[in-house]
């Protein structure tokens, strides 16, 4: 019996194989570089057309967030447009996943969530840029010397940023910018109108492009997390963050959400910005309508489930959310999706999925559109 083939030397490729025997396989996760952080996987299996597969994830005790693997199903596709779950199993004594899966065609990749290359991060920013009333800036370049993209538009005076994928493993956070995108570039659409109208809108759909491409879960090129960077980023370790940090400057900042996923909550949720020293009158208020809002226009949002919240003057203000609300005043938030699936609603074909990430987008702009109006 022939051996498959796995291979991961691709854009967000991630996964080492100590071993291969028939269509069984022992794999391990590569840290981010320079870091000790390591969660994400992406790789591709070959000579697999109806054979039954199982691939062994191994050493993942000492991961990034162990939690994450409890009741995690991985994520596949076998043509990398459509990408469902499979059949995965976690051994917490041994620290290995394992997952089986039998395709009906030669080739599968297995991802931790939906992948998004750099190629579709160019396409989408190409797209939106060629939309009427819409600008292309580039903030800065990366370490690795790839532009940080940023797209403006709208003609109002409420300064909104959206960014996404701090943390480049997190890639429904970009499948959320998709959705966020064609609402606001859609003449069609009456919530893009809106916020065109009313606000001002600089969108940064990748933040760490090193990390994306190189397959990292939470750093960029040289093992630093950029949402621990917002107090004093440099040129140096952070020049993603210095770049739109200084951007930011010149415009201010009234309202900004930063799209993350989570590895073990199985839920959507927000974290705001409760601990700052310098809390103004109205400004959590104004968060918790924004919550009110998104959970009465959409199932997939929900209040109840989340991170513990910092007590008074504690808030870290190396995070980003919190280092916004702090400089400039602004109604910041960390909104979160699931790496697993959305308990509330789940969806045993995708979990969690691309799609949902998308609509949800559409969703967070209309909500966005409401509390606008609300304003006055």
């Amino acid at each position: 019996m022939t051996d498959i083939q796995i291979h991961s030397d691709f854009d967000s490729g991630n996964i080492e194989v100590l071993s291969i025997e028939g269509t069984k396989a022992r794999l391990a996760i590569r840290q981010d570089k320079d870091s000790e952080f390591f969660q994400w996987f992406h790789f591709r299996v070959s000579g697999a057309k109806g054979r039954a597969l199982e691939l062994n994830i191994t050493g993942l005790d000492k991961s990034a967030y162990p939690g994450g693997w409890p009741n995690y199903r991985a994520a596949f596709s076998e043509d990398r447009e459509f990408w469902g779950r499979t059949d995965t199993s976690w051994d917490e004594a041994q620290g290995t996943l394992t997952i089986r899966h039998t395709p009906a065609g030669d080739m599968a990749w297995f991802a931790y969530f939906a992948p998004y290359s750099m190629e579709r991060h160019h396409d989408l920013v190409a797209r939106a840029a060629t939309q009427d009333g819409v600008t292309h800036r580039t903030l800065g370049t990366s370490l690795d010397g790839q532009p940080i993209d940023c797209l403006t538009m709208g003609e109002g005076p409420l300064q909104v940023w959206l960014y996404a994928r701090q943390h480049p493993g997190e890639t429904m956070a970009e499948w959320w910018m998709e959705g966020a995108l064609e609402c606001l570039t859609d003449p069609a659409d009456p919530w893009g109108r809106t916020l065109r109208q009313k606000c001002t809108l600089h969108v940064v759909p990748n933040l760490c492009p090193d990390g994306s491409r190189r397959g990292h879960l939470r750093t960029n090129a040289v093992g630093v997390n950029l949402n621990r960077e917002w107090h004093e980023p440099t040129a140096e370790r952070s020049p993603e963050v210095l770049a739109i940090r200084n951007a930011m400057d010149q415009t201010g900042v009234d309202v900004a959400m930063d799209v993350h996923g989570d590895e073990a909550i199985p839920h959507v949720f927000i974290a705001g910005f409760e601990g700052i020293p310098g809390m103004r009158p109205g400004q959590i208020e104004a968060l918790d309508r924004y919550k009110a809002i998104l959970e009465r226009r959409t199932p997939d949002f929900q209040t109840k489930h989340g991170y513990p919240k910092a007590p008074a003057g504690k808030a870290n203000l190396t995070m980003s959310t919190n280092q916004l609300a702090e400089r400039y005043g602004a109604v910041s938030m960390t909104l979160e999706m699931p790496f697993k699936d959305n308990d509330d609603l789940p969806c045993a074909a995708q979990g969690w999925s691309p799609e949902r990430s998308a609509l949800l987008g559409r969703e967070c702009m209309a909500a966005l559109g409401e509390w606008v109006l609300e304003r006055g």
